[in-house]
């Protein structure tokens, strides 16, 4: 038995813009160097470059590029202190991340007892 394909609703376009607008977030936080430092500024507030990369062996470079692509999916923001820029984490988009998964997790639920049904039926 093969699926039956409908034409997409108007629904689906905005699930569609939804998975667009969160894409880039998810991707960001994909890679590891990305992901600790995301969880880095989450624990440590705002820090500079120099405080990224003591005691590690990543070099400022690195973490500059990983900075920037975090800051184009709105993860984190710098602001100017004098000469130096501090990295700040921007928890609102995570939170936009989280409430996409949620509502997957509830598509997932909702398949998953429809599926329970089917077999004890």
């Amino acid at each position: 038995m093969s699926p039956r394909l409908s034409t997409p609703s108007k629904n689906a376009s905005l699930k569609k813009s939804a998975v667009r607008k969160v894409a880039p977030i998810f991707a960001a936080l994909g890679d590891e160097t990305r992901l600790r430092l995301v969880a880095i500024l989450c624990a440590g507030g705002a820090m500079s470059i120099a405080q990224l990369t003591s005691g590690t062996e990543i070099t400022r470079q690195a973490v500059t590029k990983h900075l920037h692509v975090l800051a184009d999916a709105g993860m984190v923001h710098h602001i100017k202190v004098g000469r130096e820029r501090l990295w700040e984490f921007e928890p609102t988009q995570l939170e936009e991340a989280r409430r996409s998964l949620e509502v997957i997790g509830q598509q997932w639920d909702k398949a998953l007892n429809k599926l329970k049904m089917a077999v004890e039926s």
